[in-house]
């Protein structure tokens, strides 16, 4: 005669089936999530050196504007940002900017139409690519953060335009780069007194004199400018060699 087999007896057989079953799920989404990080660590290492290939043709002659993307073509800092880079671009600077539109494309069309390079780093959307017409040469990124160090490394000056929360990300990345010695001293140039000035007085007053949370020669890190006219002639001073 066949053994019955307890009510309680199956109860745990069936649940000791279904924990297995689901310790194996758990493991067989580890393994997936874990091959899928893999994959992302390559990707996001093939982007660094596809990145720094395609700048390497720039070395030790480009510079870096930046700027708001909501400032339009009526405005004078758009018109100053083209002044700025069309001179740049005349003196065989490569002007490299994040490819996107308001001082990004100024910067861009400056360069362009003085027949210089004009190169956009710019990042890759899901329901487009964003670059402005005047863009030459690009390379596009998925990744904001590797964009971010490639704008980062890419040039022997840098020079900041009015802006929001992404112009004063970079441009406290790249003090911050400055004044821990992770790059070589490099020109930061800000145009516009009206828009820089308030914030150097309250890095100034509040930052340094009263809580003394930077030192005095990091005050010195940046240059701010009335305009395109006075950024470029600093620039030539310094004599950069191309």
């Amino acid at each position: 005669m066949k053994k019955k087999v307890k009510p309680k007896a199956l109860f745990e057989l069936n649940r000791s089936a279904a924990t297995d079953e689901s310790k194996l799920r758990e493991l067989l989404e580890l393994h997936k999530e874990a091959e899928e990080s893999s994959w992302r660590i390559l990707k996001i290492q093939s982007e660094f050196v596809s990145g720094f290939e395609f700048l390497q043709k720039y070395k030790g002659r480009s510079i870096s504007i930046f700027g708001s993307a909501r400032i339009g073509f009526g405005s004078n800092l758009y018109k100053q940002a083209i002044l700025l880079a069309y001179k740049l671009a005349k003196d065989k600077f490569a002007v490299i900017t994040g490819g996107g539109p308001g001082i990004m494309e100024a910067a861009n069309r400056g360069a362009y139409e003085a027949g210089g390079e004009s190169v956009g780093i710019n990042i890759q959307l899901k329901t487009e690519q964003r670059i402005n017409k005047f863009v030459k040469e690009s390379h596009a990124f998925e990744h904001f953060f590797v964009r971010k160090v490639m704008l980062s490394f890419a040039s022997i000056v840098y020079i900041f335009f009015p802006g929001g929360y992404g112009t004063l990300d970079e441009l406290f990345e790249m003090l911050t780069l400055i004044q821990t010695d992770k790059i070589e001293p490099i020109p930061v140039v800000l145009v516009g007194k009206e828009f820089w000035t308030p914030l150097m007085e309250w890095i100034k007053n509040t930052v340094y004199t009263k809580n003394r949370a930077i030192t005095k020669d990091d005050l010195n890190i940046m240059k701010v400018v009335a305009d395109a006219d006075e950024a470029y002639q600093y620039i030539k001073k310094m004599k950069i060699r191309i």
